[in-house]
């Protein structure tokens, strides 16, 4: 408690500082678009300690807003409020936004916390994690589209990756993007252009625990609104358009000892130098890889760039590398550690998911002492190249959902109350798109992803 009143006392010495008046008090919902209510300043305090009330049906969303039926938060619960509390660790100014703070928020019903959101369900998993002695450090890398906001024609034309007369197409906008996100926590290493028109890449340091999905939940609702603000949508929509490059999400990752000190992937005993419990951590996800793709690529949208045919560079099958990006799992070895980029999350993903699937799957390789297929050396798209009974991703929701629902290990770990609510999300998808087949609607996708995610 009187932890609680010093971390109180420091963020209000923070916001008379910067002469804040306004506080968001945000969460995110399923699909990690943020949701918040502004609270004038002399109101903050009292919301911190006693919580403030935010409508449970928020779980019952789409990215629009609009409601959508099983999933256990809207009439059938009587749309109940939930009672939200903050995350004091997660207080900042936001700079682009004048005299404004944010702090994130996780609810609580009738003094439990709510199973079924997003941020409880990483920070379940990531205490199933310490239990076993490890600790999670990793960062979300992020593409995403900008594009003229009436229009929706891509602020830069052509395919130049990484020109450098492409990523000054708009100065201010980047000089604003790389001079505001730190001043959000969000320490920035490296921007560039990417393949695709109008695509773009932002990566930062990674860090321990939730804060790492705290971390990307801000990225993405940041960049949306400093790039509103000089006549763009930045989109993390992972394919606008049918030929578009895919907006990826990579989920670099590795496992450290319960204090962050030593990195446990790396053991140069072994021919290879990871770690016994590296090499168990990746068969889980592997293992697992059919049934938490549709956490890590949730859309009908985000599904379609597991299509052998996609033009991305993308994975289609479960398969790992020493630093082959054609494979699900790419693994780099440095000489100060090892880590894994899980190249399976796409840009339309909640990050908090993310993290929670790729934790929970393999958490299941460690206690199961699993072993990994062969390594891939070379292109994973050539079936010459993988190993046998090697699964495919899917690339549908019919065949993503079986896959998940037949998981009963990952289904457990995620627990039944998020589970029910995440499938009527996406059954919800699959009837707007039959809906949409019927009227000859080829939109439908981006008008419901587009300007949200």
């Amino acid at each position: 408690m009187d932890s609680n009143k010093d971390q109180l006392e420091q963020i209000m010495s923070k916001i008379h500082a910067d002469d804040v008046k306004f506080i968001r008090f945000e969460q995110t919902d399923i699909y990690g678009v943020a949701r918040s209510k502004t609270v004038p300043v002399k109101h903050f305090t009292k919301k911190a300690i006693y919580g403030i009330n935010f409508a449970l049906t928020t779980l019952g969303y789409d990215p629009q807003g609009q409601c959508t039926p099983g999933t256990g938060f809207l009439f059938e619960s009587g749309s109940t409020d939930a009672l939200m509390f903050p995350d004091l660790d997660t207080f900042i100014t936001i700079p682009w936004c004048k005299n404004t703070g944010r702090i994130l928020l996780e609810p609580t019903y009738k003094g439990k916390p709510v199973a079924a959101h997003p941020r409880t369900v990483a920070r379940i998993q990531l205490d199933r994690l310490k239990d076993m002695g490890y600790s999670l450090l990793s960062a979300h890398e992020h593409e995403f589209y900008v594009a003229d906001k009436n229009t929706l024609e891509p602020f830069i034309l052509g395919q130049n990756i990484r020109s450098t007369i492409r990523n000054y197409k708009d100065p201010e906008l980047v000089h604003q993007l790389l001079t505001d996100l730190p001043q959000a926590d969000i320490d920035v290493e490296t921007y560039e252009s990417e393949h695709d028109p109008g695509q773009l890449e932002i990566t930062y340091t990674p860090s321990f625990g939730v804060k790492s999905a705290d971390t990307a939940h801000t990225f993405r609702t940041s960049v949306k609104e400093i790039a509103s603000q000089h006549g763009y949508i930045a989109s993390f929509m992972t394919k606008p358009w049918a030929h578009s490059t895919r907006n990826g999400c990579h989920f670099n990752h590795s496992l450290w000892d319960i204090n962050g000190e030593n990195n446990l992937m790396m053991d140069n005993k072994n021919p290879d130098s990871l770690s016994d419990v590296a090499r168990h951590w990746l068969a889980g996800i592997l293992a697992h890889a059919p049934a938490v793709s549709l956490l890590m690529a949730p859309t009908i949208n985000c599904l379609k760039a597991f299509e052998p045919s996609s033009t991305s560079i993308n994975p289609v099958n479960a398969t790992w590398g020493f630093d082959n990006r054609t494979t699900a799992l790419r693994v780099k070895v440095g000489d100060t550690g090892a880590y894994i980029e899980n190249r399976i999350c796409s840009g339309g993903a909640n990050p908090y998911l993310i993290l929670a699937a790729t934790v929970a799957a393999g958490i299941d390789g460690i206690q199961n002492q699993m072993e990994p297929p062969p390594q891939v050396n070379g292109n994973a798209y050539d079936p010459n190249n993988i190993p046998t009974k090697t699964p495919i991703l899917p690339s549908n929701m019919k065949t993503a959902l079986e896959n998940l629902s037949n998981d009963n290990i990952i289904c457990e770990a995620l627990g039944d109350e998020f589970v029910k609510c995440f499938v009527a999300h996406k059954l919800h998808e699959l009837c707007m798109e039959n809906e949409a087949k019927a009227k000859g609607d080829t939109d439908w996708e981006r008008n419901l992803f587009f300007e949200y995610l």
